[in-house]
């Protein structure tokens, strides 16, 4: 009779503490809201913990291609922003992928004033009204509180407000970290952060050129908190050599995937005891100062060696069939100023690690005019396939553009198994005498 009240009591105090918390009972569920903590050990290391168990973050950067991110290795995607729909964690969540869930805050330089009242009030019911729809999603993983709001202007200026809206989030789901991300490491926005945002679990890093160099800069600012390499990629357009007209010069297919490498293994994997995972740039396309530079696929969905790197670095081996790549292409007009309409030739080096054979494609596109920062969306700029003459795998002879201006020659090589490489490299038309 005792044994039976002691039950009765044990089950009534069971059923009053998951009713008072009812993630308690469902966060080990597949389809029950997830519970995520991010925990120091006596040994100073972080872990993040995904109900309960270790999760270290193989992520992209990127919501197209997820039945090949979960096949490569990937267990995480990032997104900037969200609507009230669950139709994005809804698509991760049926592959077993989680999200780390952006929710956008305005920019400065967009015309986002946070001196005005009026709009912070707004915006911080916007980051509500998203947080009340997505919070018991079972895909979620955390909640990024912007990206790169203090891209320009002091930070000091805009991070109170990230640890005022990262405050408003943890009140209406304290089952998910905060992540706010920053462009670069250097120590005076890593030290605004520390000083303004205490509330804030994870500090997200941006950094594609040196990002092997996140944790030293992040200790040189005094930083022992957990972070996460929320954007890493080939060196970008901002800091790498350019051509006598500005136009920036971009790595091959081939020199992005040591670039890559270089940023996963110097950034990350080193330094795991801090580093809680990562968010690849970019898994999918964009036009951003060319439209081959970030994104690790194509526009026709072509898969570039990246991705097979990825794959390696996640999970310790390489797909059956890898991508090809570009490792060079020459030209007399690289670099160089040409007149209008006159012939020259261009070749290219490639490699299979397959030895499939090869598909080539040449052609010439004008210099982006409509080039903007921080990942502002870009206008693609007009192409001219008819000024390609001839070509073969490894060579073409094309013609110059009759009007004057700035262009690229661009080179794609495809197997049969959906790989493709890039290179090109910008040249000038300039009306002699002018």
């Amino acid at each position: 009779m005792r044994n039976d009240l002691y039950k009765l009591i044990a089950t009534i105090a069971l059923l009053a503490t998951i009713a008072a918390f009812p993630q308690l009972a469902t966060a080990n569920s597949e389809d029950g809201p997830s519970v995520v903590r991010v925990e120091r050990a006596d040994d100073g290391s972080w872990t993040l913990l995904r109900n309960g168990e270790p999760y270290f973050i193989r992520g992209a950067g990127g919501g197209s291609h997820l039945d090949l991110l979960k096949k490569a290795g990937g267990n995480s995607i990032r997104r900037w922003h969200v609507s009230e729909s669950n139709e994005e964690l809804d698509r991760a969540h049926e592959r077993g992928l989680t999200v780390c869930q952006g929710i956008w805050l305005g920019h400065e330089r967009h015309g986002f004033n946070y001196d005005d009242k009026t709009a912070v009030e707004e915006q911080r019911r916007m980051v509500e009204r998203i947080v009340r729809a997505h919070k018991d999603h079972p895909a979620l993983l955390m909640w990024g509180v912007g990206n790169e709001v203090a891209l320009t202007g002091d930070p000091n200026r805009f991070f109170p407000e990230l640890e005022n809206v990262a405050k408003l989030i943890k009140s209406i789901d304290p089952n998910h970290p905060t992540i706010v991300v920053i462009a670069g490491a250097d120590k005076h926005k890593v030290r605004a952060f520390m000083e303004h945002c205490p509330s804030v679990d994870i500090l997200g890093v941006n950094k594609y050129g040196g990002a092997e160099h996140i944790a030293e800069w992040l200790a040189e600012a005094g930083y022992d908190g957990p972070y996460a390499v929320t954007e890493y990629g080939p060196q970008g357009h901002w800091e790498i050599g350019k051509a006598p007209w500005g136009a920036p010069l971009e790595p091959t297919s081939a020199e992005k995937v040591a670039m890559y490498r270089r940023s996963y293994e110097g950034a990350i994997e080193a330094n795991r005891d801090q580093c809680i995972g990562s968010y690849v740039f970019l898994w999918g396309h964009k036009q951003e100062t060319t439209a081959t530079w970030f994104g690790l696929f194509l526009k026709d969905g072509g898969r570039t060696a990246v991705v097979d790197e990825m794959q390696r670095l996640w999970t310790g081996s390489y797909p059956e069939n890898r991508a090809p790549t570009v490792s060079e292409i020459t030209s007399p007009v690289a670099l160089k100023k040409v007149a209008p309409n006159s012939e020259f030739e261009a070749t290219l080096v490639t490699n299979d690690p397959d030895d499939d054979q090869l598909t080539t494609e040449w052609l010439i596109v004008a210099e982006t005019r409509d080039r903007k920062m921080g990942g502002d969306a870009e206008a693609a700029p007009p192409s001219f396939p008819d000024l390609t003459l001839e070509s073969t795998t490894t060579s073409a002879v094309l013609r110059s553009p009759g009007e004057p201006g700035p262009y690229r020659l661009f080179v794609t090589v495809r197997d049969s198994h959906g790989g493709a490489g890039t290179a090109n490299i910008p040249f000038f038309v300039e009306t002699p005498g002018e």
